[in-house]
């Protein structure tokens, strides 16, 4: 402990200098903030203007696939002439559409806005820390994933159209700019965006690790840590492992379409002309890029189960159920989600001794999958549950992370994914699993951190709406896209007009839709109450859901340092809830032991 007792005085002394020195301007305190509180709003609103524009698109492609060929005025007013003339969307600007809907949900929303906002505001909150490792960095960090931002949705406006070879940017599609009009100036600003988000992500990602290794306050022992910071390292160490990789594939595919060079590239007659290229192959970007976008998907969700986990012991008013086992969940799937990228690529002519592999480690991953889910329900059994917003958007996300993961066991297996492969049963098994419980951990997150981050509550009813519609659409729109992925519905096809086979499915398919527009309007909702609250919502008090964790310790204004004085000392775990022997039924993780008072162990 003594480095961290040594790091606890340094920073004492150098927080009281901090105060001394200098007014903060509206610059230094809004744009150019090395105070990770403020970088965390950064992120979260940068995160949730992101999340608009892709739920946006995915509401306007919804429409195409429910009414092929109709026109509409909307398509002409946000789409423009080129791209939908008359009013009708083109097959081009539909792929251009699932591109960037994909790219920006899984990247910019889920990634950034979920671990960027939430891993800045908590892990010096909560292991008692004054700051990041690095303030500067981690300003550095944001401003280039904004910079990312602005270079993606720059993309939306080249004459050629955005990028549309799909969020996986398979070559040949992506690496040909004469392939089609969305492989031309479009897809080199994807991939500028990818490799600017990548530098992002991974100066976040070591400024959380080194925090979390250096800076715990005295007495705040690895297993003392909250599952949230326990996910947000974890995290953190899955990005600086995989994203790499992503970068060298965008850098190669640079490479083959402004350099000549082939790496992705072989044999290819592009309408009856032999192009000159040899010797590359499209599967081994495939491998490139999964050996990132399989550990991309526990980059997303794990945050969202760290939040979960705190959120569900806190409004259970008991202990979580089982933290080391949660703990050793997390270090599994941390370490399987690196060795199944295969089960994405069964039909991609993989060995099937190889597809065998895959999808025994796929397999496998269900398990420590399934261990947080028991201890979830095991938390909430028989606990005097507070059902407020943020709580029932926790136990939305356990109910999509069970339904969407049990269809996961079906698409791992080889010879089961060859029959539904590139269908909407995919399509239904990631959003659920992966988009929505992600979603919902992050709204569960700022329910219940609003008033951490701007010291006013959100309006509860407004939290209510929210959900149910939520809840009711979100299933509305996956569940039956489960059963037209079964009837053979491929992904990706703008029309499906063309095939008798699935004119019955056609009505399905405006049901979809029908949950899909009423489910994104009902976000205005949020949005409404997110941004009227941070003016005139209702003043915070300083623990207002009677909360462990030693954010709650700090006072409600926010001063760059976190706490006045000393630093808090920890003295227990934090899930200490409906302890016998204390008056409260919680006590805070600063509360001395008293003499006799037992340890529960986790």
């Amino acid at each position: 402990m003594s480095a961290a007792a040594h790091n606890h005085g340094h920073d004492n002394d150098h927080g009281h200098d901090h105060e001394h020195h200098h007014k903060d301007t509206f610059i230094t305190k809004y744009i150019f903030s090395i105070d990770h509180k403020m970088i965390s709003k950064q992120y979260l609103i940068t995160g949730i203007i992101m999340g608009v524009i892709g739920v946006g698109m995915s509401m306007l492609f919804r429409m195409q696939i429910a009414w092929p060929e109709e026109s509409f005025k909307i398509f002409n007013v946000l789409l423009g002439d080129k791209f939908a003339p008359n009013g009708v969307m083109t097959n081009e600007t539909y792929l251009a559409l699932i591109t960037i809907h994909g790219t920006i949900m899984v990247f910019f929303v889920l990634t950034a806005g979920l671990s960027g906002t939430f891993s800045n505001l908590l892990i010096p909150l909560q292991i008692g820390a004054r700051d990041m490792a690095s303030g500067f960095l981690n300003m550095i960090s944001y401003w280039l994933f904004f910079l990312s931002s602005v270079v993606m949705v720059i993309s939306l406006f080249v004459e050629s159209g955005p990028a549309s070879a799909g969020w996986t940017i398979y070559p040949p599609l992506s690496a040909l700019p004469q392939a089609i009009s969305g492989s031309g100036m479009g897809m080199t600003l994807w991939l500028v965006s990818m490799a600017i988000f990548i530098a992002s992500s991974l100066l976040g990602s070591l400024n959380y690790v080194v925090t979390v290794i250096n800076l715990r306050t005295k007495g705040m022992s690895m297993t003392r840590l909250p599952l949230t910071v326990w996910t947000f390292f974890i995290t953190a160490i899955i990005g600086i492992v995989s994203f790499p990789v992503l970068l060298s594939a965008a850098l190669m595919l640079i490479m083959d379409r402004s350099f000549g060079t082939s790496f992705f590239l072989s044999d290819i007659y592009l309408a009856g002309e032999v192009l000159n290229y040899q010797g590359g192959s499209p599967v081994l970007f495939e491998h490139l890029f999964w050996f990132l976008g399989h550990p991309e998907v526990y980059i997303v969700i794990l945050p969202a189960m760290g939040l979960v986990s705190e959120i569900l012991a806190t409004n259970s008013r008991k202990p979580i159920f089982g933290y080391r086992a949660m703990i050793m969940s997390v270090l599994a799937i941390a370490f399987l989600s690196t060795i199944v990228w295969g089960h994405h690529m069964f039909i991609s002519g993989m060995n099937p001794f190889l597809g065998s592999v895959f999808t025994f480690t796929t397999l496998l991953i269900a398990i420590p999958s399934a261990v947080k889910a028991f201890n979830w329900i095991t938390t909430l059994w028989k606990g005097n549950l507070q059902m407020n917003p943020a709580m029932l958007f926790s136990i939305g996300m356990v109910s999509t992370f069970i339904t969407g993961g049990l269809t996961g066991i079906i698409l791992g297996d080889s010879t089961l994914d060859i029959n539904v492969h590139d269908t909407y049963f995919v399509i239904a098994h990631f959003h659920l699993v992966m988009g929505i419980s992600a979603l919902y951990g992050m709204f569960a997150g700022i329910y219940h951190w609003f008033p951490k981050m701007f010291g006013r509550m959100l309006n509860k009813n407004l939290g209510y709406v929210h959900f149910w519609v939520t809840a009711v659409c979100a299933y509305g729109v996956f569940f039956p896209m489960h059963f037209i992925g079964m009837a053979g519905l491929p992904r990706r096809y703008y029309t499906n007009t063309n095939f008798p086979l699935f004119d019955d499915l056609a009505n399905v398919n405006v049901i979809i839709t029908t949950f899909a527009l009423v489910g994104g309007v009902f976000q205005l909702v949020f949005l409404y109450n997110f941004f009227s609250s941070i003016f005139y919502g209702k003043k915070t008090v300083q623990n207002p859901w009677k909360s462990n964790t030693l954010e709650w310790t700090a006072p409600v204004e926010h001063i760059h340092g976190n706490w006045p004085g000393e630093i808090p000392e920890v003295h227990r775990w934090a899930y200490d809830y409906s302890k016998p022997g204390h008056d409260e039924d919680f006590v805070p993780q600063n509360v001395p032991m008293k003499p006799g008072e037992e340890v529960l162990h986790h």
